[in-house]
């Protein structure tokens, strides 16, 4: 499936992090997430790569696993879309970021200096798409009251990566406020915050013929589309609804067994 900037965003991150950490220990200090820099010193590059490259390896692998997942969205709304929420929930959550952490050392009286680097406030604002427009379907049952979804392990996830560090919860809570900003039709954020047509131009000619697979030969064709990108487009429309009807039909037999 194409999802090009889904792939870059998994690859090369990752193989920088692990760089940083095995060979090039003595660069990890222009990826720290230097708070105190950026405000006092105004090193607003340490914005883009502080929160671009992780310098934790734990944080590496449940962000990689996580974009894994929510490629879903590039395939469904397409490349220019998806890079288009990356860089609205980027932007917003920097922002969030920064107001946060003022928020609680007037509250609180905490001072941090720095923050876990990583793409990691987009990664949590992209739980509020997945929350919201996936749906729900039972996998298994755990001793009769736990339910197994297909959603489970990527929470499980998210949990994970939430609980690698001391501060990680801001950067969650200021990623999922974005995400939700991004989403909501009264603020009109994605009418401001997206990729310019030639932008994305630029990259489907330079990313796409690097990171996307090549088209199956023997792929199954469902539906009428002109062509493949269509006729997948399709595809995944049919399996959501087959998703919803199963949602119903297990919903339907709950309250049967009720």
């Amino acid at each position: 499936d194409k999802a090009p900037l889904s792939k870059s965003l998994l690859l090369v991150p990752s193989a920088i992090s692990i760089l940083l950490t095995l060979l090039f220990q003595h660069y990890q200090k222009f990826f720290t997430y230097n708070l105190q820099a950026i405000k006092e010193e105004f090193q607003i590059w340490r914005l883009i790569c502080g929160r671009t490259i992780c310098l934790d390896l734990k944080d590496t692998f449940c962000s990689s696993l996580l974009i894994y997942n929510f490629r879903i969205f590039e395939r469904r709304y397409g490349s220019r879309k998806f890079s288009s929420f990356l860089l609205g929930a980027w932007m917003l959550s920097a922002l969030f970021d920064l107001l946060l952490v003022e928020i609680a050392q007037y509250i609180f009286g905490i001072t941090i200096n720095s923050l876990p680097s990583g793409f990691l406030g987009p990664v949590f604002a992209l739980f509020v798409p997945f929350y919201s427009s996936i749906p729900r379907v039972q996998v298994a049952q755990v001793l009769g009251h736990f339910s197994i979804t297909n959603k489970t392990l990527v929470y499980i996830l998210g949990l994970q990566l939430l609980t690698s560090g001391s501060y990680i919860w801001i950067l969650a809570l200021s990623g999922l406020v974005s995400g939700v900003c991004y989403n909501s039709s009264i603020l009109k954020v994605h009418r401001i915050l997206c990729v310019p047509s030639w932008v994305a131009k630029v990259f489907s000619w330079t990313l796409e013929p690097v990171f996307s697979s090549a088209e199956p030969t023997n792929e199954v064709r469902v539906g009428m589309g002109a062509t493949v990108d269509i006729q997948r487009q399709q595809r995944m429309e049919l399996l959501d609804r087959q998703i919803m009807m199963s949602q119903v039909a297990q919903m339907r037999q709950q309250r049967q067994q009720q």
